[in-house]
């Protein structure tokens, strides 16, 4: 049997149709390639965000701002030297844009001024920081990413 021209583009067509259908199969099968929402609550969150900004002001304003330093034994948060650690009330969340079973929050509860993360809790890779905390009935917020 002799395929023509008109035969051959028809079945190059149904191949290029096919091999397209069977990776977007594949793909939304697979569940590494799962993405979610960033948040489960997004509008909720968006209408809190001026406060979120106001309270990003105030942590910036500090004469003494936190720092994030990486250890042998974890992460290492220290806070203002200024203020008391033990008024200091808040929470810690951690971010990982890679897997969201990997998140976690941590309570702010300091004796002195810093707050270590364990290193076990971590795995190597991209985490994105989030302190909220209080003092004296302001609100403070420090944002930063880090690759541990």
């Amino acid at each position: 049997m002799k395929i023509n021209w008109g035969t051959g583009i028809v079945l190059a067509f149904i191949g290029f149709i096919g091999f397209i259908l069977f990776f977007v199969v594949r793909m939304s099968m697979d569940n590494s390639a799962n993405h979610d929402l960033v948040t489960e609550e997004y509008y909720k969150k968006e209408l809190a965000y001026q406060k979120e900004i106001d309270a990003e002001t105030n942590a910036k304003n500090l004469i003494d701002p936190i720092k994030i330093e990486k250890k042998t034994n974890g992460l290492l948060l220290r806070f203002p030297k200024n203020l008391e650690g033990q008024n200091i009330q808040g929470t810690v969340s951690l971010y990982r844009p890679s897997n969201k079973h990997l998140d976690f929050d941590l309570p702010v509860s300091l004796s002195n001024a810093h707050l270590l993360i364990p290193d076990k809790r971590l795995l190597g890779g991209r985490w994105d920081i989030k302190i909220i905390w209080k003092y004296q009935g302001k609100e403070f917020l420090h944002k930063e990413s880090i690759t541990y």
